[in-house]
């Protein structure tokens, strides 16, 4: 071996005629390359290295000899290294004139023939070729060595760093990873992991958004930067961050991606955990201020239910004084027309034959009798009219009531009945209901002069728990609604105060909705109003569900069991108030009857208790010292069947009562007295 110097080359130079060695030397030499001749074929393959630049070898020296040596140190040459070879032959390179060539092509490899006798132009120039191809080849060898240093660092920095190296081919989503990239979601160094296997091992809410991290780089050729959540095998939950760019080919086509990736398991927990912490403290804040603002608000609504509340009490005050103001001055109006309409029907019996004085007795009834509606409309606002309740079909009682509505409303109004299938009874007055639905229908034609709709509807409703004005349960809803006038907040207010309206003077009493009113609360439930100018108004009737479907019994018939007797009776008559007690004792009388007058309670035990006997007791409910109901029962005690006639302008009765006493509403006619008596006797 000869050492050369830098950009020299080393030759080895072998044939088994010293002639040619030394001739083939000696031109080397001449051209300025260094060799050194090997004396064997052993020597020669012992000799070769990545420092050779060429060996020249004739055809002679290699016939019969065994290539092992030489196939096998060719094939163990560097990926950069194909020492060249130059064979001196007498037959030339071509298979025709020499077959062994090809062998020795297939051999060698990076094989060149030179056919002696040679010029020794052609050799030097065939050696100056395989000299130039070497030196290119060591070229190559610093450069795979500079990138193979720098592959090494990167390598370095990547696992210094934990960083996963990959790269996806666009054409075929073929996806290579390395070790550590592959270890990131949580594969094997030698486990399989495809670009289907990525997509799987991605959490599938973050999935959509890889999917367009990918498309928005492929498109724009931006970054690709992205962090999700992965899915090991054992279904762990990690996390990764992966970061990458896109690269083009010569014609600017994106080919592929190449990135790294890296585990962020820890910071991403520690990402959600803050973000858990603030989401903590962001609520807490929020109840804090959810906390603050709902006392605030609670300290301005107990403030307005305050004032609410104030107001409520004031009207209701208001009311319940006008109600008693009303109910009491009703009362006594009553009883003085009791004694008018009998005074006058008797009056009427001993005038028959005077036509002059008949109509002016006539006449002074009806007025009478006017009063008496009147009377019973104050009654049923201060909610103390004599109510006969029981179960009611309020849809049976509306649809049969739409003619009689139609013909009170007149031709230019039209009703429209809507009634629920299916509606339960109610627990009502049935006559004092359709008088109730009267006087809306009446009121809502007088909203409308210009005519219109008036829409009635039935409905079933609950109350789910106790309010001031109903307690909870079921209950039916009748709907009166038109499409009038309308009314404002302030005349809202004062609709149902009694003898407040809106009509013209002298047009209607002031009392419909006021009774109405009355009435609902009566039987347990309520009235409401609702109105806008302008569009009209709707009234309400909360009626609660009848808890008994069977049909209740006049009050008038229950009476104690007695055997039927006729003829003329001896009548104890009760009463305060003694004009009250005359009329009625005179009608009595004129019927046939026997009676004594008293006018307390007491003073009729007492009478009783003397041993006098009585066929029958009319008796006045409001009474001081005793009430008629508390004489019923002190009598009930005494004589269990002696009839009574409970005879009051309202009914204000304890639990019981009604069992023991028939019932006469004041003012009553002589006709009625009979009527009543003729059901007992």
């Amino acid at each position: 071996m000869i050492a050369i110097p830098e950009h020299a080359a080393l030759t080895l130079v072998h044939t088994p005629i010293g002639r040619d060695a030394e001739i083939a030397s000696a031109l080397l030499k001449e051209a300025g390359i260094s060799a050194r001749i090997a004396d064997s074929l052993q020597d020669l393959v012992g000799s070769l290295g990545d420092n050779v630049a060429f060996v020249v070898i004739t055809e002679e020296a290699m016939r019969g000899a065994d290539l092992r040596l030489f196939s096998a140190w060719i094939e163990q040459q560097p990926s950069w290294s194909d020492l060249p070879f130059i064979v001196l032959t007498a037959r030339g390179g071509g298979p025709e004139r020499n077959p062994g060539a090809a062998l020795l092509s297939e051999i060698l490899g990076n094989v060149s023939f030179v056919e002696r006798p040679f010029h020794a132009t052609t050799f030097i120039s065939v050696t100056r070729s395989a000299l130039r191809g070497r030196r290119r080849q060591w070229e190559a060898r610093s450069r795979i060595e500079a990138l193979d240093e720098k592959e090494r660092r990167l390598q370095t920095a990547l696992e210094a760093g934990r960083l996963g190296a990959w790269e996806l081919d666009l054409a075929t989503n073929v996806l290579t990873t390395s070790s550590t990239c592959r270890g990131i979601f949580g594969r094997a160094e030698d486990e399989d992991f495809s670009y289907e296997d990525l997509l799987q091992a991605i959490h599938p809410d973050d999935l959509d958004e890889m999917k367009e991290a990918v498309r928005t780089t492929i498109e724009t050729g931006a970054d690709y930067s992205i962090a999700y959540r992965t899915i090991w095998p054992d279904a762990s939950i990690h996390g990764a961050e992966i970061r990458a760019q896109l690269h083009r080919d010569r014609a600017g086509r994106p080919i592929k991606l190449v990135g790294v990736s890296a585990d962020v398991t820890q910071r991403l927990q520690a990402e959600q955990e803050q973000r858990h912490q603030n989401e903590l403290l962001e609520e807490r804040v929020s109840e804090r201020t959810r906390e603050l603002k709902k006392a605030h608000d609670l300290v301005l609504a107990e403030v307005s239910q305050r004032e609410r509340a104030e107001e409520q009490l004031r009207q209701a005050q208001k009311m319940e004084a006008i109600g008693q103001l009303t109910g009491g001055v009703a009362h006594d109006f009553n009883n003085l027309l009791m004694a008018v309409l009998a005074n006058l029907e008797l009056l009427r019996k001993h005038v028959a034959g005077d036509e002059r004085a008949s109509r002016l007795v006539e006449g002074a009834m009806q007025g009478a009798r006017r009063g008496a509606s009147l009377t019973q409309r104050l009654l049923a606002f201060a909610r103390r009219q004599d109510l006969q309740v029981g179960p009611v079909n309020l849809s049976g009682l509306v649809t049969t009531m739409e003619e009689l509505l139609q013909r009170s409303v007149g031709s230019r109004i039209a009703i429209h009945v809507e009634v629920a299938d299916g509606l339960p009874q109610v627990s009502a007055d049935a006559n004092q209901l359709e008088l109730a639905l009267l006087n809306l229908a009446v009121n809502a034609r007088d909203a409308m002069p210009d005519g219109g709709a008036i829409h009635i509807t039935l409905r079933e409703a609950e109350v789910a728990t106790d309010s001031a004005s109903m307690v909870s349960g079921s209950y039916v809803v009748l709907s009166v609604r038109d499409e009038g006038i309308g009314m404002d907040e302030g005349t809202l207010q004062k609709a149902i105060e009694p003898f407040f309206s809106t009509k013209e003077l002298g047009k209607g009493t002031g009392l419909g909705l006021s009774m109405v009113h009355g009435l609902a609360l009566q039987l347990g439930g309520q009235l409401a109003l609702a109105s806008t100018p302008g569009k009209g108004t709707t009234a309400e009737i909360w009626i609660p569900v009848s808890a008994n479907s069977v049909v209740a019994q006049p009050l008038a018939e229950t009476v104690p069991d007695k055997p039927s007797e006729t003829g003329p009776k001896r009548i104890l008559l009760v009463d305060d108030d003694v004009l009250i007690a005359m009329s009625s004792a005179d009608m009595l009388s004129d019927l046939g009857h026997e009676v004594v007058e008293v006018y307390s309670g007491k003073d009729a035990l007492a009478l009783i208790d003397t041993g006098e006997c009585f066929d029958l007791v009319i008796t006045d409910y409001s009474m001081p010292g005793m009430t008629g109901a508390e004489l019923a029962k002190a009598l009930h005690e005494r004589l269990p069947y002696l009839p009574i006639i409970l005879a009051s302008g309202y009914a204000d009765l304890p639990p019981g009562v009604e069992m023991q006493a028939a019932r006469l509403s004041k003012p009553y006619t002589q006709e009625q007295l009979a009527h009543t008596l003729s059901k007992i006797f």
